[in-house]
């Protein structure tokens, strides 16, 4: 049985933590930030959970994450 390849590009941006949850990247952070306010790119910088939804489309891209 060959091994399964990572997705190399999900690997990048989503890690799983100690208890198996997925974090990924908030949205709305890359550019056009002068008119958002500072508390608003402050909690950007924090990342989030993926929804349980996608969650079993994540992990078949990171088979040994």
């Amino acid at each position: 049985m060959p091994k399964i390849k990572t997705n190399r590009s999900v690997a990048k941006r989503f890690k799983i933590t100690g208890k198996g949850k997925i974090k990924r990247p908030r949205a709305f952070k890359g550019h056009i930030l002068g008119k958002k306010k500072r508390k608003r790119k402050m909690h950007l910088r924090h990342r989030a959970y993926v929804s349980k939804v996608d969650e079993q489309k994540i992990r078949r891209l990171l088979p040994y994450g």
